[in-house]
């Protein structure tokens, strides 16, 4: 999407880890332009300024113009970037040239919005598949987002890149049959959380007799059975 911004830029004729060093020091960081049949041109640019760029609503898509020195400005757009591994602050871009009047391909993310059907009332699960889309368009219809509302959406529905509506010059490169975003069934719980499984009573049929325990076997001291017999009576002379 065109926006009516400009950056300044100056040129960067030395090259190199120390010249780039010098340039953050000094709060610029360095850059390329390139493209539109053109040499490519090293100059050094804000990146406070081109982080407002990459942070507005049609972030990267954003097409402004850039002033390099004296020459007059041209319209570019950020191509690709680079942020330190640990600090996360923005180290360099490549800015390409952009003809007005030439089709352009580009990456466009797409936006969710809306609570679908099958997740309040199917207790179904809202998935997002794919979060931007691929397209062709003029460099002045490059849209900011693709907006999908899934209000509507009922369990096992999807929305592909299909269902999107292009204007104008666009053109879908995606794969039409790609899933955006879709609602899937609740999945069957294994475990019921909380419940308690009882094991099961066995039931006592009125009238049986509960089986006779075995015999005790008697123990032959207190029985007196480890003494000798009593021997008989003599008989009387």
């Amino acid at each position: 999407m065109r926006k009516e911004i400009t950056i300044a830029a100056t040129p960067r004729p030395a090259r190199g880890k120390n010249e780039a060093r010098r340039l953050r020091v000094g709060g610029m960081m360095p850059a390329i332009i390139y493209g539109s049949g053109k040499d490519p041109v090293a100059v050094a640019v804000s990146p406070k300024e081109v982080n407002k760029i990459l942070h507005s609503d049609t972030g990267h898509n954003t097409i402004f113009d850039m002033a390099v020195g004296d020459a007059p400005s041209e319209p570019v757009m950020v191509v690709d970037w680079l942020h330190h591994p640990v600090r996360g602050n923005l180290m360099h871009v490549d800015l390409l040239r952009i003809n007005l009047e030439k089709i352009l391909k580009v990456d466009v993310p797409v936006h969710i919005s809306g609570e679908a059907v099958g997740v309040k009332i199917g207790g179904g699960m809202l998935e997002v598949i794919n979060r931007e889309v691929t397209i062709e368009c003029l460099p002045n219809e490059i849209p900011a987002t693709f907006e999908i509302d899934v209000t509507e959406l009922n369990v096992n529905q999807a929305v592909r890149a299909s269902d999107l509506k292009l204007s104008a010059s666009m053109r879908l490169l995606s794969p039409a049959d790609s899933v955006l975003v879709h609602v899937i069934a609740p999945r069957a719980e294994e475990v019921v959380a909380g419940a308690v499984v009882a094991e099961p009573e066995v039931a006592k049929v009125k009238g049986k007799k509960d089986e006779a325990a075995p015999a005790a076997v008697p123990d032959k001291k207190a029985a007196g059975g480890d003494k000798k017999a009593a021997p008989a009576d003599k008989k009387k002379k």
